[in-house]
């Protein structure tokens, strides 16, 4: 296994994950993929390019011992896509403590947990690219999105802090903000989701950054991005003044 460049992606049972893992494998990569429905990961590595890793990244240990066995079999690591994450709009219509915890401790503390496991690896290497994915959720507070938001706004931050530590030792920190996205988790939306896009999309656009681009962001589809990063540097006197009507149609 030292010709094929090789990547580890999370949360790769459904979604972007699962689309992004085909579409690199496609690519000649060799994909280490994780989650924890293990069924789905074993009829992936049908792929010849696709190696099973069955984990549940809110259990610490149980990533590094993940990490250190995908390192055992592939020897080596050029990328790694963090992109676990959960989300239940009914139960974020209120506060919800319980839930909140959960969607924090998969979103946010479960990237950190993977990024805890590479980080000695990629440091000592001096080099290797680590990408992130958030949502254009992370830009600004949005209605009816207590446990979501706050846990995607904490990825991005952690991603702008991370670029300065790892850029020390070589390694490249990017991150990838998704608009709506035609996955498990947007089906349970009662709303209407502009400009959403299939999951293929998804996986074409973050493969053509993490591959051909050196941009810090990667953010999709710019039709509503461009929106939203708008809406970011408002002030507030106007932008929840905006978000407001637009709530009350």
């Amino acid at each position: 296994m030292t010709k094929n460049k090789k990547i580890w992606i999370t949360g790769a049972s459904s979604g972007i994950g699962k689309a992004a893992a085909k579409k690199f494998a496609d690519n000649g990569w060799l994909v280490a993929v994780s989650a924890r429905r293990e069924k789905i990961l074993k009829e992936m590595s049908l792929h010849d390019n696709i190696y099973s890793f069955p984990l549940d990244v809110t259990k610490e240990e149980e990533v590094k011992k993940t990490f250190n066995l995908i390192i055992e079999k592939f020897k080596d690591l050029d990328l790694c896509l963090f992109s676990s994450g959960t989300y239940d709009p009914k139960l974020e219509k209120g506060i919800n403590i319980q839930q909140n915890k959960f969607v924090m401790e998969t979103n946010y503390f479960g990237v950190l947990h993977c990024l805890k496991a590479v980080e000695k690896y990629f440091k000592d290497k001096k080099n290797g690219h680590i990408s992130i994915v958030s949502s254009i959720a992370a830009y600004r507070g949005l209605p009816n999105s207590s446990g979501y938001g706050p846990s995607k706004a904490a990825l991005t931050n952690l991603a702008e802090s991370l670029f300065f530590d790892f850029k020390k030792f070589n390694v490249r920190i990017s991150l990838i903000s998704p608009g709506f996205i035609k996955t498990p988790l947007t089906e349970k939306n009662d709303f209407e989701m502009p400009f959403i896009k299939s999951t293929e999309y998804a996986a074409e656009k973050i493969y053509s950054s993490l591959v051909k681009s050196k941009s810090f962001e990667t953010h999709f589809p710019i039709q509503l991005t461009l929106i939203l990063k708008f809406l970011r540097i408002l002030p507030y006197k106007f932008y929840l003044a905006m978000v407001d009507k637009l709530i009350k149609r």
